[in-house]
């Protein structure tokens, strides 16, 4: 036989094995090896930055050895999240890389499945602290939102060259201030004092018109300092700041506070929170971000013209920095001043229920400080010819022209674009649905009036005041104001603080100064009259606010006025028998706010009773609701049509009104409902919006 025929000898068993060892080996060398994990806490608690309601919880993560030091509580820090965790590698594959914040370490998880690293940590600066974490999870359950929405306006973005900044030193002691205004005040010196001694005094505060009230706030943030504690002072917008900034400065000098405003710029309003953080500034004054800032051992919590919209935040979950404040001030043990020249409804039900303590003047005090108000109603207009050619009464032009000879003349005119409501004929009460007491509208002049909550018609609507069965539409509109009123003074100078340009203050010369609320500046010395003009403006808004809006601006334009034995005149083009309008005449916001309170405590309106507005597509409404467990008694209000675009697609509104007491049980159920219909995949939006301030 040759040799090749001779057949080769098969491969034994033993060299097969021998070769899959070696195989694996292979595959070992080229597979990656885990990474060691720390050994004391390997488990990191983490707050992921996905503000989706079926993802508000906590997530864990494995801790790498190499992050072990760094990754503390309270630091920012980059997961993987989504994807599937490899067994056995310490890896994820797929998902997506996201910040979070490290919320605490653990010896280990309630989490069988095998856990994601850290990818890494951002930065070793520990911004989130147990008591900011505590109090943006307050804020999200209160407002129906989420963590991870509240923590995107809590902390404020990185920024490295103000991290890697030498740390400034501790705050120095601050001596107890001398009460200053303060003494105008019944129980002005003792809130001091009770500051200055570590107390935690709670008060409802009415400012006396004029220009101390900046003053004031300021010494109250020096006792506070005084008792070694911190204080946060909120206000309505950079102008304001400012004041306070100044006065601040004035008493305890530059570097002892921070003011954090919106025009500082992201990386200078960083820093300064940092040193807040840290622990070297204890006085903060602020907008509305400002609420959240991270002042220590907080002994005064303060917000001035809390009923500015200002401070309602615009962003999810829309939280109002007057509430944020009282629950601050509610967890921290603190002191709280709601102040400002008016008394909001919701100062009003803090008095109400006793958390807060009235800190107003006395009446001789106020008649000394306010100016004098006359009005011009539509009866001392009937045959007056100048307000028929130039919109502008008698008595108010003769106001005018007498002040400009000792100073400025403020003029206030309401902004374009404000919806007129519709009200009584005879007595100018608002028109209110018969079912729920919503605001009623006509939609089609031949039409019967249709309820802007429940969408209910009334065919047969009656004044409950008067008996009247006439309606009207208010009047609103500026209509060139300083045009005519240069033509009714034409030496005089007229200058304009409004859309265009916001001035923040004007000499002491003799000059109109046309404004619209809330732009008006403020004038050397006072000005020496101010006329309030088209005042149904304000008044016609279909809110459930307007007459408490009205109020307040015109009293914050007249407090600007020099006092009534100086001379200082306001007149007001409006009805001498409304409300509002007698409450400006008497400079009695606290009387006013009571009323309003007892008369929405009938009607089962806020702050008596809660309510939330959902607002989207009409099934994607109807399918929140459908999934909600709404508490028992919920008193549910439409749908009704909301105005869109043209073009765009149909948004309707469903109103929830709920008996005090119930107001968290219907935040967890508008939010389960949200997570439910995201985990389920719809993906068409609803709105949740709590206590809405444009209700109507």
């Amino acid at each position: 036989m040759a040799h090749s025929d001779v057949p080769e000898p098969a491969e034994s068993p033993a060299s097969e094995q021998l070769e899959l060892i070696r195989t694996e080996l292979r595959r070992a060398k080229a597979r990656p090896k885990p990474k060691p994990m720390a050994e004391g806490l390997p488990v990191a608690r983490v707050v992921v930055d996905k503000g989706l309601s079926h993802l508000d919880q906590y997530f864990d993560y494995a801790v790498p050895a190499r992050l072990d030091e760094a990754a503390q509580p309270g630091v920012r820090v980059r997961v993987r999240f989504g994807g599937r965790v490899v067994k056995g590698q310490g890896r994820r594959e797929g998902g997506k890389l996201v910040d979070g914040f490290v919320v605490e370490r653990l010896a280990a998880s309630d989490f069988a499945g095998p856990l994601a690293p850290l990818a890494q940590v951002l930065s070793p600066e520990r911004v989130l602290s147990p008591e900011l974490l505590r109090l943006c999870r307050a804020v999200a359950d209160r407002y129906a939102g989420t963590l991870a929405d509240v923590l995107q306006l809590a902390v404020p973005p990185k920024h490295n060259k103000p991290e890697s900044e030498p740390k400034p030193g501790t705050p120095a002691d601050v001596a107890a201030p001398e009460p200053g205004g303060w003494t105008r005040y019944a129980d002005g010196p003792s809130y001091l004092r009770a500051l200055a001694d570590g107390e935690s005094p709670r008060a409802a505060w009415t400012a006396l018109p004029g220009p101390g009230w900046p003053d004031e706030l300021a010494r109250a943030v020096v006792a506070a300092l005084a008792s070694g504690r911190g204080a946060l002072v909120v206000l309505p917008d950079g102008r304001a700041v400012a004041r306070v900034d100044a006065a601040l400065d004035a008493l305890l000098g530059p570097g002892r506070h921070v003011a954090l405003t919106a025009e500082l710029g992201a990386e200078e309003r960083y820093r300064r929170w940092l040193a807040v953080s840290r622990g070297a500034v204890r006085a903060v004054v602020g907008t509305r971000a400002a609420m959240f800032a991270p002042v220590t051992d907080l002994g005064l919590l303060a917000i001035w013209d809390d009923g500015d919209s200002s401070h309602s935040e615009p962003h999810a979950p829309q939280p109002h920095a007057r509430d944020v404040l009282l629950l601050r001030a509610a967890e921290a043990g603190a002191a709280a001043l709601v102040g400002g020249f008016a008394v909001t409804v919701e100062a009003a039900q803090l008095l109400r229920t006793g958390w807060a303590r009235p800190l107003a003047a006395g009446r001789e005090e106020v008649r000394r400080a306010a100016p004098l108000v006359r009005t011009v109603g539509d009866h001392d207009q009937a045959g007056d010819v100048a307000a028929l050619a130039a919109r502008l009464p008698s008595l108010a032009w003769r106001v005018a022209r007498d002040a400009l000879a000792h100073g400025p003349v403020l003029v206030q005119v309401p902004r374009r674009g404000y919806v007129p409501r519709l009200a009584c004929g005879r007595c100018r009460e608002q028109a209110r649905c018969a079912h729920c007491a919503g605001p009623l509208e006509a939609p089609d002049a031949s039409g019967p009036l249709v309820c802007t909550w429940c969408g209910r018609p009334e065919a047969d609507w009656h004044c409950r005041e008067c008996g009247s069965f006439k309606l009207r539409a208010q009047v609103f509109g500026a209509r060139r104001t300083a045009d005519e009123l240069g033509r009714a003074f034409p030496s005089v100078p007229v200058r304009t603080s409004g859309r265009d340009g916001v001035l923040v203050t004007v000499s002491g010369a003799p000059a109109l100064v046309v404004a619209t609320p809330g732009a008006e500046p403020v004038a050397e010395g006072g000005y020496a009259a101010a006329l309030l003009l088209d005042a149904w403006v304000l008044l016609g808004r279909p809110d459930l606010r307007a007459g408490e809006e009205a109020l307040r601006r015109w009293l914050s334009a007249s407090a600007l006025v020099r006092g009534a034995a100086e001379g200082g005149t306001v007149a007001i083009v409006a009805e001498p028998s409304l409300r509002p309008v007698q409450a400006l005449v008497r400079w009695d916001p606290a009387g006013y706010a009571g009323m309003e309170l007892a008369e929405r405590a009938e009607l089962g309106f806020p702050p008596v009773s809660r309510m939330a507005a959902v607002s989207g597509a009409p099934a994607a409404v109807q399918d929140l609701l459908d999934l909600a467990r709404l508490p028992e008694g919920t008193d549910l209000l439409g749908p009704v049509a909301v105005p869109v675009p043209r073009g765009e697609d149909r948004v309707d509104r469903m109103l929830l009104r709920v008996a005090p007491g119930r107001g968290a049980a219907l935040a967890t159920a508008l939010k389960a409902a949200q997570a439910a219909r995201l985990a389920r995949g719809k993906s068409d939006p609803v709105r949740v919006r709590i206590d809405p301030p444009d209700i109507g």
